[in-house]
Formats: structure tokens, sequence, C-alpha cells
């Protein structure tokens, strides 16, 4: 089979025309490329009728093609076919039946589409010829390539633009800035389509950049950020070389100059003014200085320094860290009336200096600043920070212990007022002259109970009472010897009844409150008549402690058990103090090895071998046993009583005796009330039981047991009698009272409120009939009547 390549070439199956394989490799070379054309023809004699399969598989076309019919691609053709179209050429693989098409009975291959080679470079397919008829392959598939000839169809395209680049200012020339990178679609292996080159349309002369490399870098020396700090690059990447007819694309570059450090600080003015009170606080910032720089960031950073001036050690200058400004603070107290202004001088220097500008000059400027001093009202200043006074304990009351000075530091002077703090002397211990600052003495001190007293003093200005001052005052209390020594505890010394003439009973020792300057030193003593002691006798010890000693052995519990031993102690002070202590001394049964077994003479006459705590024992029990016979006894006694009620306690007595008071005349429920009724109060005899008599009532004889016959109502009647006329007993109830007394009572009432008739006009001689209680009253009233008549 041969294949025709555009109409001009046939391709054979079995065979290679070498004619054709000449023509096309001749209109595939560049023009003036001999030398594989020669080298083709010398093989030509070689390969005359050669065997297919190594030049024929591959066939072109160019893409984008537009013309208004298919372009022919190639033409195959088989030896097989004698013409009689009995041969059918299949054609199948990529774009087979769509993009190209064979015809089958000519073997010609034509493109349907317009192709783009971005898209597809090479297409591979399959040929065969077939019997037409009976569909059976003539030869074995064939298979060969259609390779997209490139056109000079696709423009440069800048994927990573538009860019941004810095570069720092005063730059030399060539310093690099940054690369940019164009990307062309057309094959860069056939022609000139994709050879790119680079130039700049905007941002000359600043900037250069590299035709072939695209490297951009600075143009022009000493670019200054100051003057101006962006630029703005246009780039050009243009294919074919950059020869004319060749496609472009563009790209912008944004190029930043980064800050140096090429300008030194300086101060907007070159004299500041300032004033200030003298009474400002330590710290305060009294005023603020600025030295511009036109660089930024850290290069715009500067300090501040006081470097002359009669306030260096006054003031102070720190930086602000926001503003970068410097900050005039007060550093001492200022004074009016020693000195009313400063002068000073002030440097800012940058903090990050770049040593390729050093040489242009120092990067630093100084301005002068005048601060004025004005005149405030200060409050009164003591002539010391802190007072330290002593005074003895046994100082008298209104002595002068120590004195606070103060004044006031204004021009003016005005008089100064002391007083103290009370809630630093709660006691009132001390008081102070307000004219003068002494202090005194105004009860009296004792430094065993409090040793230091902390007042704080007031100083307060008398034409402004707002300007006060305070100072504290500590006060020691000095020591006299005025607490005499005695025993640091109770002693209380055992003595064996065996032990041996001069052993140690006992080492006591002393403690005295004061606090003498050389220390304590006790002098000990027996008491006069005690001197010639014969049981007993002292020995000073080196330590400040005294020793009790036996004179003798054969001290005996049953003759004496306890001794006491007086001793006199006295101090070293001046005057020297003394005192008297007793040492009681207990005489004690001892082992050999003197050990303290038993102290009591009772131990003499107990049984052998009976311990305190068993006679103890057997004592409770013995006590126990007659609590449990005293309570069995008076169980069985009230075992015994008969619960029938005898006669001589009749429960109708019980009544009578019962201390209970009733609920008045409206307590109709429990009981009934008119069997309670007194006879004798119908007749108008009404006692009264208010007043306790003066006359001793005689008890009336236990009446006999009443009979069993005998009629209730009549025995409560005499009973209420009886308790009537008894002056000694309470009323047992309100019965009495509310039955008799309001409305309806025969009596009346006593009482003037809403009465309309006047002492004349009543008849007092019923209050003789109300019983003995008020006898008295009606002999008073009954006097009053007739003197009026007389």
């Amino acid at each position: 089979m041969t294949g025709k390549l555009n109409g001009s070439c046939f391709y054979n199956l079995s065979y290679f025309y070498t004619d054709c394989a000449v023509n096309t490799w001749r209109s595939l070379l560049p023009s003036g490329s001999s030398t594989g054309l020669k080298r083709l023809t010398e093989e030509q004699r070689v390969l005359n009728r050669s065997k297919r399969g190594w030049v024929w598989n591959q066939m072109f076309v160019l893409e984008e093609f537009s013309g208004p019919e298919p372009i022919l691609v190639g033409r195959l053709h088989t030896d097989l076919d004698p013409g009689s179209s009995k041969i059918k050429y299949i054609l199948s693989g990529d774009g087979a039946g769509t993009i190209f098409v064979i015809n089958d009975k000519t073997g010609d291959i034509h493109a349907m589409k317009r192709l783009d080679r971005e898209e597809k470079a090479e297409y591979t397919l399959t040929a065969q010829a077939v019997d037409r008829d009976t569909n059976k392959p003539l030869e074995p598939p064939s298979e060969f390539i259609i390779k997209v000839q490139d056109i000079n169809d696709n423009a440069p395209e800048f994927v990573d633009g538009p860019y941004h680049a810095t570069v720092p200012e005063m730059s030399v020339v060539g310093t690099f800035v940054t690369k940019v990178t164009a990307t062309d679609a057309d094959d860069p292996v056939y022609g000139n389509s994709a050879k790119l080159v680079y130039s700049i349309l905007e941002g000359q002369p600043y900037f250069s950049i590299e035709p072939h490399t695209a490297i951009i870098k600075t143009a022009l020396p000493n670019m200054d950020r100051e003057a101006k700090e962006e630029y703005f690059v246009v780039i050009q990447a243009k294919d074919m070389g950059g020869h004319m007819g060749g496609l472009s694309g563009t790209t912008t570059v944004t190029i930043t100059l980064t800050d140096v450090n090429d300008n030194p600080p300086k101060f907007a003015q070159s004299l500041y003014h300032f004033s200030v009170m003298e009474d400002v606080a330590l710290g305060e910032p009294i005023g603020r200085v600025k030295a511009n720089d036109l660089d930024i960031g850290e290069n715009a950073k500067s300090s501040y320094d006081i470097i002359e001036g009669d306030g260096m050690d006054i003031f102070e200058i720190t930086t602000d860290a926001q503003t970068q400004d410097g900050i005039i603070r007060v550093r001492k107290p200022l004074d009016f009336e020693t000195k009313k202004s400063y002068t000073l001088k002030v440097e800012a220097a940058n903090i990050h200096i770049d040593p390729r500008f050093i040489s242009g000059g120092p990067f630093k400027d100084t301005a002068t600043v005048k601060i004025v001093v004005e005149d405030a009202d200060e409050p009164p200043v003591f002539s010391s920070p802190t007072y330290l006074l002593e005074v003895h304990e046994n100082a008298a009351i209104n002595s002068v212990i120590g004195q606070v000075t103060a004044h006031d530091p204004d021009v003016s002077s005005s008089p100064i007022r002391f007083s103290i703090d009370r809630h630093t002397d709660l006691e009132r211990q001390f008081n102070i002259n307000a004219e003068d600052g002494k202090i005194t003495l105004a009860t009296p001190l004792d430094r065993e109970t409090n040793m230091w007293h902390n007042i704080t003093i007031v100083a307060t200005e008398t034409r402004n009472h707002s300007q006060v001052s305070r100072v504290p005052v500590a006060i020691k209390v000095l020591d006299v010897n005025d607490n005499a020594p005695e025993f640091a505890s109770e002693h209380e010394a055992f003595l064996c009844e065996n032990g041996k003439p001069g052993q140690v009973i006992q080492i006591v020792s002393a403690v005295d409150k004061d606090d003498p300057k050389n220390g304590h030193y006790f002098l000990f003593s027996l008491l006069p008549e005690m001197v010639n002691n014969p049981n007993f006798t002292i020995k000073k010890n080196e330590d400040n402690t005294l020793s009790i000693l036996a004179k003798h052995s054969g001290f005996s519990r049953q003759k004496q058990e306890v001794y006491l031993l007086p001793i006199i102690i006295s101090d070293s002070g001046n005057p020297p103090m003394s005192s008297t202590s007793t040492l009681t001394i207990r005489v004690c049964g001892c082992s050999s090895d003197g050990i303290v077994q038993s102290c009591n003479v009772e131990a003499y006459v107990l049984p052998i071998g009976l311990s305190m705590g068993a006679l103890i024992a057997i004592l409770a029990c013995i006590i126990l046993l007659l609590v449990i016979v005293v309570l069995f006894v008076t169980l069985r006694r009230h075992k015994n009583e008969p619960l029938i009620i005898k006669d001589d306690e009749d429960v109708r007595e019980n009544i009578i005796r019962y201390d209970d008071e009733g609920g008045g005349e409206e307590d109709t429920e429990a009981f009934d009330i008119a069997t309670l009724q007194n006879p004798d109060g119908i007749n108008g005899f009404l006692p009264r039981k208010d007043i306790k008599p003066d006359l001793q009532f005689m008890p009336r004889q236990g009446l006999a047991p009443v009979p069993n016959g005998v009629d209730v109502d009549e025995f409560i009647n005499v009973r209420l009698h009886e308790a009537d006329n008894d002056p000694t007993a309470p009323p047992y109830d309100s019965i009495q009272i509310y039955g008799y007394e309001g409305r309806g009572s025969a009596a009346g009432s006593l009482s003037s409120l809403e009465s309309s008739t006047s002492d004349s006009d009543q008849n007092f001689d019923y209050l003789s009939e109300w019983g003995p209680r008020f006898k008295r009253l009606g002999e008073l009233y009954s006097v009053g009547e007739s003197d009026k008549e007389t």
C-alpha cells in the first residue's frame, strides 16, 4: 500500500517510493538545509524498493486551517489494488470518522475540522485494506501518526502577574529588584513562535530589564524614598524573537522603595518653654519635645537625653514608644523658694544607624528647654522625717518628754498648730502643746506593760487648714528599778525521810520584770529569825540560782509533814528592790534510790497492801448500797398505801383547797355557778380580800368527816363562808369579784369615774359590813362624815 502526502506523495503499504520520500523531506526541511537531503539521496540508491515501516508512518497537517473544503492530509494505496474497486480502506484510531475521514475506495484522508496543536499535537491512527465483498483483511493493520504543525497563534502570557517588588532606597545601579516570567503556548521546538524577548514599556529611566532572563534591576542611583516611594513599571514579552509580526503580552510591576536610615532626627523648634508647680508629684510629666525623622519604622526611632543644664539631677527625659516624643518628668522635689527656674539642653539621637550613611553627618540634634517653677501653697515641713523620744517609766505627769518642730515653706510662712492623731493614742497617754510642739506625759507609763509607744503628730497651717502634714513619733519607755524579784515559779520541794545532811533539796531561780543594762544579779537570804534554822540552809550558785540544803537527816512525816522556808530575794538596782517568797518543803517517803513514793502522813495508818484507790472504790460501793436500800424502802411504802380514799381525806374538802382561777361569770360550762354563789352576798355582806390584815387568824380546827347523807350545796356554802372570813387566805378565784361588782351589784362601784355624785352625797356606812378587810376604811370615811357635820 502506498500513501500520498498532501497530494504529492504516496505511501505503499508494501514498498516505499523513494522519490516521494525525497520530496517529502525536502518540503519538511528548512530552507538552506541541504545536508539532510544529500544524505537522503545517497541512501536512495541503497534503499530502492526497500520494505515499508520506517518512513511512511508520519503525516502532517497545519493547525488552524480554515479552507472552504476539507484539507487532504494524505492517501493510502496498496499494490494489491488492481483498480477494480474490490479493495476497501478502513481507518481507525484517534479522531477516525470525526476529525479524519478516509475515502474507502481511493484511500484519501481528509481533516474535517480545524485542528489546534495546543489542544492536541498528534493523532495515532491505524489503516487496513480489506476485501470489499468479504471484509477479509488483505494485509495486516498498519499504524501511523498525523502530527499537527504549529503556527504562531498564541501570544505570551504572564501567569503570575501583576507583580509587586521592593528594593532599598539609595541602592546602586544594577541592584536586583525582581524577575518576571511569561509563557507561550506555541511549540517551543518548531520555529520562533515561542521565543520570547522582554522589554520595559513604562518605568524608565529608573529601572531596566534583561531581554532574555526578564530580571529587573535599578537603572538610576540614589533613588530617595522620601522623594518618591512607589514606581509603576510595565513589562512586555514578545515572541518571534521580538521581530515584527510577533505576538506580545504585558504585565505590571509595582516597585516600592524600602526605607533606610539616611535622615537624622530634627527638633521642630530649638527652644522650648515649660512651667510647673513646685508641689508636682515625682514622676509626673511636665512637658514634651519632638524630634522629627523623615525615616519610618525602626529607622525613625530616637532616644532622648539631657546632656547639659542646671537641672540634670532634678529632671529626666524618656521616650514615648508610640509617638516618639521626649517626655520630661520631675525626678526630685521642686522648691520655689530655693530655685525658680532651670535650663536644660536635650539631645535626640537615632537608635539604629546605617554605617553606609555615617559619613553624611551625625544622626542627632539638640534643643534648649527652659522650665519655670511656680509657687504653690505647700503643707508644713517637719524638721525631721521621724522622731525618736525616750522617757523613764517613773516620769512625772505633765513632764516634757520631747519636742517636734515644723515650718511653712511658703513665702507667707503661716503659723503652725500641732496636734496628736488620737487614732494612734487611744488611751490618751500623751499631750502636745499646739503652739511649740512640746510633747508631755498625760498618764503614768509602765515599761513592763508597754515598752514602745508610736504616735502621729499632725501639723496644720492656721491660715489654710487643708495644708496638713504628719510625722511619726516613736517613744521608748526607759526602765527604772520598780519591780522586786520573785520566784520564777511556785516551787514545792520534796525532802526524803532517808535524806543525808547537806543534800540539795531544791534549786530555785528568780525573775525580775525590770531590765537593767548590766543584766540581773540576785541576792538570796533567809529572814533574820530564820538564820539559825536547824533544819535548812541556802547556798548561792554562780548561775544566779539558789540551792536549798538539808542540815541534818532523820526527817519524819509523822513528826512534821510540811516545812515553810521564807527566802528574801533582792536585786542589784538603785535603789534595790526585794521581796520575800516562801518555799514549801514536804517530807516524803522515798526508795533507797531517792525516788519519792508517798508524801502523805495517812500512809502510815493505812492497812498494809491497801492503796488509796482501793479505799475510794470500797467507799463508793457502800454509798451505792445505801442509796439502793433507801429507794427500795420508799417504793414499798408507796406500794402499801390503800387506793380507797379515807374519810379524813374527803375529796370535797380538796375542792376548797385547790388554788385555781376560773373564767369569771361568763364561764358557765365547767360547773353551775349558782351553786357556788355566796349566800351572804344577797344580804349585802361582801368581804374583800385585797389587803392582808394585820391580825393573825387562828387556823380552824379540822372538821370531822362529813356523813354521806349531807347535802353538797350546804357543805360548799359553809366552806365559802369560812374562806370569806379568813383574812390570811388570798381569793381563790374571781367569782367573788365578778359576782358582786358592776351593774346589778348591791355594793355599787368605788370608782369615781363617770360618777355624777360627790363624796358628800355618798354614805360609807356599808363599808363596815364588808368584813374585817374594810373595817379600817369604813372608820376613816365615817370620821370624815362626822367632821363635816361638826
